[in-house]
């Protein structure tokens, strides 16, 4: 769902820029009141557990479309929404500017569309209400099935929003090569789909994490599970571990499909299916000279774009992109920590 600069007016774009600033310096001020240290190690490893994810796009059968995780539920529902959207912008800012995917220019909208939905409306709507209420009853096989049930419902829920989000913004930009009715009706069933799946990945970590170490998850109450069986180090330990493995191998796999938002702009009739929008990948959009300005320096800074090497096709290249990217975000997460002075007032034996 990363949105290229093309398909955003400058005005459109600055005025994302805002909603996702100020929604940043909320979430900033929120967490200067922070005090839980348990966190930052886990922000780090989660946000690079994110980024791999996102590099894996699986195909959603009969359609020629794929799609890949957008982790703002994932996030949230470790972190608190406010710690959870700002993982998300550091992601979300690192594959855009070293990494080329998502236009610099459409990088609030980005942030609006992938982030704020899953970690603000996602947290505040869908899993502090399931997680507090007693769906399923009241014994720690309920919590696991309220688990399940709140990020399934959380995903998709937040992915139909951020998908309708995306046709707005496009709209608003007043590209007319996109009817709204006809760009919804193609982004909205194939973003539920994917955000069926997501829901299922995101479901498996947070089981895996409140069988391990339930006091991690926010709005559960470790006294209503049997407990921590693993320590902090060895949950972020194996989080670390399937960031790597996901990023750095699994990636290998990724579906080569184009995404929901590329599939419903350009179609995939080179693999038999329908063009959908049928607009020219290299002819499409908004032309501004704020977006060739953005555009430029994304050149520049890029040094691996489209997660490869630069004139390669080498499968080396997507490898080292996701270890490279996973460890630059997590590092990335922890001195805006550390600068910031979050998660650090007080410290916990683990």
């Amino acid at each position: 769902m990363h949105m290229a600069d093309a398909l955003l007016a400058p005005a459109v774009a600055a005025t994302m820029y805002v909603a996702s600033g100020t929604a940043a310096g909320i979430s900033i001020s929120k967490l200067k009141k922070d005090d839980e240290a348990s966190k930052l190690p886990v922000m780090a490893v989660t946000s690079a557990l994110v980024f791999a994810g996102q590099m894996i796009n699986y195909t959603i059968p009969g359609t020629g479309s794929s799609g890949h995780m957008c982790g703002g539920m994932l996030l949230s529902a470790l972190l608190g929404p406010q710690a959870g959207f700002l993982s998300m912008i550091v992601i979300l800012a690192i594959q855009c500017l070293f990494f080329a995917d998502g236009g610099l220019m459409a990088l609030g909208a980005n942030c609006w569309n992938m982030a704020f939905y899953g970690c603000f409306v996602g947290y505040y709507l869908i899993w502090r209400p399931i997680m507090k209420s007693k769906w399923f009853g009241s014994d720690k096989n309920a919590q696991r099935l309220r688990i399940i049930a709140a990020s399934i419902i959380g995903c998709v829920l937040t992915l139909q929003l951020g998908a309708f989000s995306v046709v707005l913004e496009t709209s608003l930009s007043g590209i007319t090569e996109l009817p709204f009715g006809a760009f919804c009706a193609l982004m909205q069933p194939i973003h539920l789909a994917i955000g069926l799946v997501e829901g299922l990945i995101t479901a498996a970590v947070l089981v895996f994490v409140y069988q391990s170490r339930p006091e991690l998850l926010q709005c559960v109450d470790p006294a209503d599970g049997e407990g921590a069986k693993a320590s902090l180090r060895s949950v972020v330990a194996i989080l670390a571990a399937v960031a790597l493995v996901v990023g750095g191998g699994l990636s290998l796999l990724a579906s080569s499909n184009p995404d929901g938002l590329e599939w419903a702009l350009f179609g995939n009739a080179e693999e038999g299916y329908a063009e959908n929008m049928g607009l020219d990948e290299d002819d499409f959009g908004v032309q501004s000279s704020a977006a060739d300005a953005a555009g430029s320096i994304q050149e520049k800074t890029s040094f691996l774009p489209d997660y490869a090497f630069p004139d390669s096709e080498a499968a080396v290249g997507t490898t080292v992109s996701g270890i490279v990217g996973s460890a630059i975000v997590a590092g990335v997460a922890v001195l805006i920590c550390f600068a910031g002075g979050f998660f650090r007032k007080k410290q916990k034996n683990v």
